[in-house]
Formats: C-alpha cells, sequence, structure tokens
C-alpha cells in the first residue's frame, strides 16, 4: 500500500506509530544505482591479449537486426553497453518508467543526455557487449516483448562500473543451505545454521541506518542496511539483518523484504520469533510462494497456540490453508478491475463518496510549485484531500481539485467519512494544532477531527472528544443513518496492532465510549479502514487468511446478532499486495478500493470495480454498438472517448471503449437518430449518426485518424497536409467546410507545441492581377485570423501572403477555356511548415 499510517494509523500513508510494528506507509525506493567495479573485465593473462581479431559489436549488431547508438559526448556516464527501453523529455515520466521496470524484476535506470535534456531508461547495463547483444535478441528469455536498442558509451571519463544490480543480492552472498521448493508442501525443516552474530561494532553507516529506523525513515533505513549488508558478512547479525527486512516489509517492498527474512528462517528455522514468522509468511504470499506460505502459518499457528497471553488464541485452529485455497479457487470472473487515471506517481487511495457524482479521495501528489515538503516514512509528499468528479457511466474520476483549504494542512489529511445529508464531515490528520504535538515517548499520533459546511464553506475542524495525544485513531466511517461512527485504533483495550471501534454519535456534539468490535472482527494483528453500508462492514487486515498483505473482508451485520464472521472478498478484488479502503453502492454495485499491486501506476493507486450481473441487462434491447480502430492500421482503440448525442448535438451519455476497442449504448428510444462522437489523444475527432431500431442493436463502427498523418512532405516542403482551404468566387470569408478543415490544422498545432507555420494563398486566373493578389492576401490572413482566434499564438504563423494567380496548379492561365471546377481548384490556401 506504500503505507499506511505514520504515528500509526498514517492514512495510507499513515499508520497509528513507531512503536507498532506492522504499521507500514510505504516509501518510494530509490531509482538510482551505486556502481562497482567489474573485476571480470580484466583479461585472464597478457596470452589473451594476442587472440585472433574477433567480431566488433557493430558487426554482431548488425548481424542480429539490434539498433544502436554511439554517444561519445557523456562524460559523466560510465562506458559500456546500456540496453535502452525508452526516451523520456520528462522527469516524472522516467521515474515512472523506471519504477514499473523495477517492479517486472528489471534493474533499470537512467541516463542524462545535457545537450538534448532526454532521459534515457536502460532495463540493465554491461560491460560486455555480447552480453547486451544476447539479452537484445533473446528479449530478456522472453521477459520484456517490446522494442530495445543499445547505447555504446565511448570515451567517457568515468571508470568502467557495474549498476547495483549486477552486485549479489543477498541470497547469493549468504548461500542458502536448504533451498525449499514452493511445490513441496511436506519438506523437512531446515536444521538451523546459528551463524549469525548477536552483535559487531557497528560503522558510522549502520549507526545511520539505526537512526533512521528509529525515526521511521524507512525508505532511507533501507538503503542503507543493504549498502551495508551487500559488502559482505561481517554486517550479518539478526539484528541489523532483521530491520533490513523490516524497512522493506514497512514499505512493501515484499521481494526485498523475502530474501532478508529468508537469511533469518535459514538461521533460526522454527525457532524464529513468531512476530518474524508471520511478516515472512507474508513476503512469501507478497512475492506468489503460496505453498511456502501455508507451510509457515502452520508453524506460526502453532508457535502462537502454546502461547496463552494471545488475545484470540481460540480462532488459531482454523486450518488456514484450507481457506487460503477456497479463497484462490473462488475468483469472481464477473467483477471488472480498471485502474483509473486520476492516480499518480505517488500514494493515492481512501475514496469515499461525497454525493452521486463526486468522489474524494488522499492523495501525496506532488502539486507544490517550488518546495515538496516529503515524509521521511516514505519520501512522498504529504497526504492531502482531493475532490474528483464521477462519471456514472465510464465510472471513471476526472478533474481532480484539492478539498477545502479549511481541511488541508501542511501535515497530513486522509481517509474522510461525511453525514447523511453532508453538512458535517469526519477526517484523519496528524495531531497538529499550532505545532505537532508528541506523546511522552515522543510519537505523534493521530486524531480523527470533525468539520461542519457552513454555507458553502468548511469550518475549522475541531478532534473528536475521545482523542488522544497518548494514541491514535483515525480511518472514520459512519453508519448510513449517521449514528455510528466507526474507526480503527491502538488505544488501551485493543487486542492487535490496529483494531476496529465504534461510538455512538449523540445530541449536542457529543459521543458513546468507544466500544471494541471484538474478537469475530478484530485479531492480533492490523484491521483498519472500515466502510458500513447498514448490512455489511467491510474492512482491511492482515491478520485474518488471506492472499497477501492487506485483503479486504466482508462481514454480515443484523441487529439481533451483531456482526457475522468475516469472510475474504476474494480476487480479482484482494491480490497478493495490499488492498484496502472499499467502498461500494451495494445498488448499481459499482465502488473503489485501493492497491498498491503490480502494474500500477504509483505506489498506492485508486480502482474502480463493477460486478457485471446478468440482471443488469436493460429490459429493452435498442442500442448501438461499435468497435472503434485506428484508420490506416486497423489496430483497436481501447480507451477512447464515446460521447452519445441527440438531433440538437445536446451530450447525453459517454463511455470509455473496452480492452477490444468495443463500446455500446443500451436502453435507448428506438427509431431516433442518434450522433456518435469519438475521441482521443493524438487522434482527430469523429463524429458518424445512427438510428435505433425496435428491439434491435444497430453496428457503427468508428475509425479514428492520426494527428500526425496530417504533415506530410509534398515536393520536397512538408506541408500540413489537408483537404484544400478553397473559398467561394471573389469571397475571403471562411466557408464551414474550410472551418472543418482549419480546425484539424488547430488539433496538429496543439498536439505540437513548436511548430510554427507560414500560410500561402492563390486565386484563378479570372480578374486583374492586381486585384487578385489583394484577393488572395485577404484570404491568406483570413486563415490566419481564424486560426488566432481557436488559440494558436500569433507568433507560431510566420507569415500570411497572397500570391494571387501567380502559383495555378493547372494550365487555366486565361488561354485556354476551361471548366469552373478547373478554376476552382486554383482557389485554395496552403499550409507550410516552416519549424516543428
Amino acid at each position: 500500500m506504500k503505507k499506511l499510517f505514520s504515528a500509526y494509523l498514517l492514512f495510507s500513508a499513515i499508520m497509528l506509530s513507531a512503536q507498532f510494528e506492522q504499521s507500514n506507509l510505504y516509501a518510494a525506493n530509490s531509482l538510482t544505482s551505486n556502481l562497482s567495479i567489474d573485476d571480470d573485465s580484466q583479461p585472464d593473462s597478457y596470452a589473451s591479449i594476442f587472440k585472433p581479431v574477433e567480431e566488433t559489436f557493430e558487426e554482431a549488431a548488425a548481424k542480429n537486426n539490434v539498433t544502436y547508438r554511439t554517444f561519445i559526448d557523456l562524460p559523466s556516464t560510465p562506458n559500456g553497453y546500456y540496453v535502452i527501453s525508452g526516451t523520456y523529455s520528462k522527469d516524472s515520466k522516467r521515474d515512472q518508467a523506471l519504477k514499473k521496470l523495477k517492479k517486472k524484476g528489471f534493474a533499470p535506470g537512467s541516463v542524462k543526455n545535457l545537450s538534448n535534456n532526454l532521459n534515457y531508461v536502460y532495463l540493465e547495463y554491461y560491460v560486455d557487449w555480447k552480453k547486451a547483444i544476447e539479452v537484445c535478441t533473446n528479449k530478456f528469455d522472453g521477459r520484456y516483448k517490446n522494442d530495445v536498442w543499445v547505447m555504446q558509451v565511448k570515451n567517457s571519463d568515468q571508470p568502467i562500473n557495474l549498476p547495483q544490480a549486477s552486485k549479489p543480492n543477498a541470497s547469493e552472498i549468504y548461500q542458502l543451505s536448504n533451498p525449499i521448493s514452493d511445490l513441496d508442501l511436506d519438506y523437512d525443516e531446515p536444521t538451523p545454521t546459528n551463524t549469525l552474530k548477536e552483535t559487531v561494532n557497528k560503522s558510522k553507516l549502520i549507526q545511520k541506518a539505526d537512526l533512521y529506523f528509529d525515526k521511521m525513515w524507512y525508505a532511507e533505513a533501507a538503503n542503507l542496511y543493504e549498502e551495508a549488508l551487500l559488502k559482505g558478512e561481517k554486517y550479518y547479525t539478526s539484528d541489523i539483518i532483521q530491520k533490513a527486512a523490516d524497512s522493506y516489509y514497512y514499505n512493501t517492498n515484499m521481494e526485498k523484504a523475502y530474501e532478508w527474512y529468508n537469511i533469518l528462517y535459514e538461521n533460526y528455522g522454527k525457532e524464529l520469533s513468531a512476530d518474524n514468522m508471520f511478516k515472512y509468511a507474508h513476503t512469501l504470499k507478497g512475492t506468489g510462494k503460496y505453498g511456502r506460505s501455508k507451510r509457515l502459518m502452520k508453524l506460526y499457528n502453532k508457535k502462537i497456540a502454546n502461547n496463552a497471553t494471545i488475545s484470540n488464541a481460540s480462532n488459531i485452529a482454523i486450518p488456514n490453508e484450507v481457506v487460503l485455497d477456497n479463497i484462490l479457487a473462488a475468483t469472481n470472473d464477473k467483477i471488472e478491475v480498471k485502474n483509473l487515471d486520476i492516480n499518480s506517481e505517488y500514494s493515492d487511495f481512501s475514496p469515499m463518496f461525497l454525493d452521486s457524482s463526486q468522489v474524494v479521495f488522499a492523495s501525496a501528489q506532488d502539486s507544490s510549485f517550488l518546495h515538496t515538503r516529503k515524509y521521511k516514512w516514505n519520501d512522498q509528499p504529504y497526504l492531502d484531500l482531493y475532490v474528483a468528479k464521477l462519471n456514472e457511466e465510464s465510472h471513471d474520476l476526472k478533474d481532480a481539485m484539492k478539498f477545502s483549504k479549511k481541511i488541508n494542512t501542511k501535515y497530513h489529511e486522509a481517509s474522510v467519512a461525511f453525514s447523511p445529508d453532508n453538512s458535517t464531515m469526519y477526517f484523519t490528520r496528524n495531531n497538529y494544532g499550532k505545532k505537532l504535538k508528541r506523546d511522552k515517548n515522543g510519537v505523534n499520533n493521530l486524531k480523527i477531527y470533525k468539520s461542519h459546511k457552513i454555507e458553502d464553506e468548511w469550518s475549522e475542524a475541531v478532534e473528536l472528544p475521545f482523542a488522544s495525544d497518548d494514541y491514535s485513531i483515525g480511518h472514520p466511517a459512519l453508519s448510513p443513518d449517521g449514528k455510528q461512527l466507526y474507526f480503527i485504533s491502538d488505544m488501551p483495550g485493543t487486542m492487535g496492532a490496529t483494531d476496529l471501534f465504534v461510538v455512538d454519535v449523540l445530541e449536542n456534539n457529543s459521543f458513546s465510549e468507544p466500544r471494541n468490535l471484538g474478537p469475530e472482527i478484530n485479531t492480533d494483528k492490523r484491521e483498519m479502514f472500515p466502510y458500513f453500508n447498514g448490512e455489511k462492514l467491510y474492512f482491511s487486515s492482515d491478520g485474518h487468511t488471506g492472499l497477501g498483505g492487506l485483503d479486504i473482508f466482508e462481514a454480515s451485520y443484523s441487529e439481533d446478532e451483531g456482526f457475522g464472521t468475516p469472510t475474504n472478498i476474494g480476487q480479482p478484488i484482494n491480490s497478493n499486495k495490499d488492498d484496502f479502503s472499499y467502498i461500494v453502492d451495494e445498488e448499481s454495485q459499482k465502488g473503489f478500493f485501493a492497491s498498491n499491486r503490480e502494474g500500477g501506476k504509483g505506489d498506492d493507486d485508486i480502482y474502480s470495480f463493477e460486478n457485471l450481473l446478468l440482471e443488469e441487462v436493460p429490459a429493452n434491447i435498442n442500442a448501438i454498438a461499435g468497435v472503434v480502430t485506428e484508420l490506416v492500421t486497423g489496430d483497436l482503440m481501447p480507451k477512447a472517448l464515446i460521447e452519445l448525442l441527440d438531433e440538437n448535438n445536446v451530450k447525453l451519455k459517454e463511455i470509455e471503449t473496452t480492452d477490444d476497442g468495443s463500446f455500446i449504448f443500451e436502453d435507448l428510444d428506438s427509431n431516433t437518430k442518434y450522433s456518435i462522437r469519438a475521441n482521443k489523444n493524438q487522434y482527430f475527432e469523429n463524429i458518424i449518426t445512427a438510428n435505433t431500431r425496435e428491439n434491435d442493436t444497430i453496428n457503427s463502427d468508428i475509425s479514428l485518424k492520426r494527428l500526425e498523418e496530417l504533415i506530410a512532405v509534398v515536393d520536397g516542403v512538408k506541408k500540413l497536409k489537408t483537404e484544400m482551404i478553397h473559398f467561394d468566387f471573389d469571397k475571403s470569408y471562411i466557408r464551414t467546410d474550410a472551418a472543418i478543415e482549419l480546425d484539424k490544422m488547430v488539433a496538429v498545432m496543439n498536439e505540437y507545441p513548436n511548430m510554427v507555420i507560414k500560410i500561402e494563398s492563390h486565386t484563378d486566373s479570372r480578374g486583374s492581377r492586381v486585384y487578385n493578389e489583394y484577393l488572395s492576401d485577404k484570404r491568406a490572413k483570413s486563415s490566419r485570423d481564424y486560426l488566432i482566434k481557436q488559440g494558436i499564438a500569433p507568433e507560431r504563423i510566420e507569415s500570411a501572403i497572397g500570391y494571387g494567380e501567380a502559383r495555378l496548379i493547372n494550365e487555366c492561365n486565361g488561354t485556354v477555356k476551361c471548366t469552373e471546377q478547373a478554376h476552382y481548384l486554383n482557389r485554395r490556401s496552403e499550409f507550410i511548415i516552416t519549424k516543428m
């Protein structure tokens, strides 16, 4: 999730406090790589110099159809061969690409070319060109299917180094004594090697890492522990390895956490502490090793069964491995899950319905113009509340903007709930008045605050009376009638790291005493992010059996019996990562949740979901359906915006095409004329008409043309190629058909903001030469004025000149008899590109 709660609840970047190990607000991992000398790059002996002449890199690249470029002007970049996956002008796009590649298991990095300010993102770096050629030809053993090319760097002033990824990982430095197969559930327990030292003289690097760890700056701590441990086994103590594993665990880097917990397990086996065994089992699930995770959970259950102090020990007899098998087998293929366009490269989570057309959510997206304050737990900006518009048809969120300035502060705000009449809101914030407040241990806890809406603005927020400086409360959720407020806390009496509580909302702004929801709901781990619709309680937990990380659970409710046994809502909502902050409209079976699963845009992303129930088929089948394709290639076009218009061009509905480029508008009036308008970035808008028939589906396929296809070279001159811009005889006004073509030019020039053009206008040969030159000049300037009126900057139109009849395109020069159509072709304007 990248990481929930600091002063412990740190709502997805906020958890409850340093003293509770299960709290985790995740960190963005460093995208830069440290370098180390590649000793193997040197000849084995002098004799190796006298080998026969071998094939060169250039020859091998040509033979294997590998594209390459050689750079000799990158003085700060080590010599070698970089397998490039993409080139980016914006740093944000570069960083996003690096994160995606890292999630796919590569060791990416980037090279900045200061001469053109482009960022070249590479998957791997090699000193040996043969290895670079090999991975390009075999597509990294099939792991990367997109096109790549090789950047050869020569004459650098930097030593030949290998990036951090070329260093051995933890399991390579520390050889496992008893590797375990994930398919073997009956493997023998490893014999504890107990080779880890208990203490070591701590270097300044370890001391600095410990300082960061104690401050809960887990991103920085993980990097420093890893740097020290990769120097060799002299730093391999149980304390340092556990802190390295914990640092990655609290930032939800399950792959790296697994490496270090695995070393602890190899040394201690069954003697591993219950807490470490639980986290190790979660990293196994988080990396897809479900067989081994089942085995470890068995050991964990046995261990805590013997611990009489565990308050819910009576529950551990549940056969977790059987429950997990049932969850894995119960994938609901009727649920459609989509990642939203609103997501940023940072953490976005905790959506909540404001009304039928708006959703409020928390985000750490960087909206600062000058200096962004970073939260040290996960090296992200502080959280704020945002509000976005909800498109009911596409179920997407758009046009996000910051919520009230009265609510957002320079610290964290997240996890909001609204009263039924939207006049009162509850939200989570750091314990903050004029300055941050801390408990006796120096921990800044979280509190729930309340604000009332006065006219169109929210009032100054006040903390709830049962909040405390000594513990955290957060993640508010109201019952549909507004009479119960659910929340999470680590207050005295909590059974686990965080529990779910409820209070009654009384008159006169008062509340009952908090009540713990009890062992049926709460475990000795984390429960959080409640959402109650009157019939079901939804929440996230890593204490109940799940797929890994936080999973979403539901518990039915009745006034007579209270809450039932929680059940895992299964895939595809839950994954082997953190899944949380689930909300749903039970009537439409549509909702939202957050997850840090693979394939997202940032740390935590918000996803929409829809339960595609059979009963949602409309009563009538008056429908218009179609497929959107690219005009030239015929490629299917997912996520194109499709609008349904009536005869007066009033928009009735809008949807996005699915992954196969299809769309359908259902439940329409029969025997009615509609218009279908299709849009997508970098393509021209296209509009077609369709007439519905009684109880029938009309097929209306649409093709879109790329904007760049309007750029063409004609007789050696680069032009904006459109239909001819024609004028009526002896006129200079812009006709309707000409306006359509000029609008296309506006679209292309908006797509290419550096494009500069010049306009040349021409007449036929009829009339005097002087008048024709005057008329054509008016036509050129009329075209120029139209483009400027549509928003094109005047300086982007280099000139607008009329040439009269001096540049006819046919023989109609007044000496031969021509038809009106032949003269018509000469009355035109042309648009020549002078700069791109």
